[in-house]
């Protein structure tokens, strides 16, 4: 007979004379709320009930997560020190802005990637990241741009949020210019479509776990990556490729102890 009790613990209660060859009955089980009766000529059997725990990873083993982080949501290890998502509406809009910001964090750490090394390489002649923006462009001056740029992501970041507070809505025909179809939104965060989706991955999106899992996994590496590249500029005032370099060339005196040590002397 299993019963469960609690989020964590299962109870294995056995009636018998042995388990796996050993007796053990040993003590009673008590039961609330349950009545046990014997047939005639039958008697029930002291026995050890065996707890048996039913383990979920956790940020921190050994923790009991909030029962509002229950393990439904993707990449939920039950952190929250800070109680942010009792409110169930607070935490289904912390699931989006994490979601964005990890995407947005994939992105910036692909691009200062790759651009730190054609520059270092010598392959393209790009500045370092950290001044890309004070870059001048001959296609239009840095007032239009920053103009282009906000009217497009204000626009897009409008849409998200007004499905966000009515999913599906901004699927519904003549919502966006004729190109619904091609936009068509899988839930809330995971838009689809041959546009943001032309892989097809993860069209059954209820189904989808794993995949959800693994973005969020990268995504928050990528926000601690971020963190670490902000760092490393500010104290080195060098791309991540040239710290890269500087530390493998003298793998053992080139640290980030050794580098705070001097950038604080």
């Amino acid at each position: 007979m299993d019963i469960t009790v609690g989020r964590s613990f299962q109870i294995l209660a056995f009636y018998g004379s042995s388990f796996h060859g050993k007796s053990i009955c040993k003590t009673s089980v008590a039961l609330k709320g349950t009545n046990w009766t014997a047939r005639t000529g039958h008697s029930l059997r002291p026995c050890t009930t065996v707890v048996q725990a039913q383990q979920r990873p956790t940020w921190l083993p050994g923790l009991d997560p909030p029962p509002y982080l229950d393990g439904t949501l993707a990449g939920d290890f039950g952190f929250d020190p800070l109680g942010l998502g009792e409110d169930p509406e607070s935490l289904r809009w912390y699931v989006q802005a994490e979601l964005v910001h990890a995407r947005f964090a994939m992105a910036g750490v692909a691009g200062i990637l790759l651009t730190d090394l054609l520059r270092v390489t010598g392959i393209r002649d790009l500045p370092v990241w950290y001044e890309a923006g004070a870059t001048k462009f001959n296609i239009a001056s840095t007032r239009t741009l920053l103009i282009i740029q906000l009217l497009l992501m204000g626009f897009v970041e409008t849409k998200r949020y007004m499905d966000f507070l009515n999913p599906g809505s901004q699927a519904k025909t003549g919502s966006f210019f004729g190109l619904e179809a091609a936009l068509e939104g899988l839930e809330p965060g995971y838009p689809g479509g041959p546009i943001l989706n032309p892989l097809g991955i993860a069209k059954d999106i209820k189904n989808a776990k794993d995949w959800k899992l693994k973005e969020i996994k990268n995504g928050r590496l990528a926000m601690v990556a971020m963190l670490g590249i902000f760092v490393q500029a500010s104290v080195t005032h060098v791309g991540p490729i040239d710290n890269l370099i500087e530390h493998l060339s003298n793998p053992w005196h080139k640290t980030i102890l050794q580098t705070i040590a001097t950038s604080s002397s």
